[in-house]
């Protein structure tokens, strides 16, 4: 959230259509993607630790 929310952010202020707006683009799909594999991994892992804690319970 604290990655993607400013990017989405920043996207939805530009004109599609403009080169401001092409430029954001790209920078966007590869550096929202990026922050979105870590939030799923981030999410993959704290699944992995909840069971395996209330295994150990």
């Amino acid at each position: 959230m604290v990655q993607n929310v400013p990017r989405n952010d920043a996207l939805a202020k530009v004109a599609p259509e403009s080169a401001e707006g092409a430029d954001i683009w790209q920078r966007y799909l590869s550096e929202w993607t990026f922050w979105n594999h870590i939030r799923a991994l981030a999410g993959f892992l704290s699944l992995a630790a909840f069971v395996y804690a209330a295994a150990e319970a």
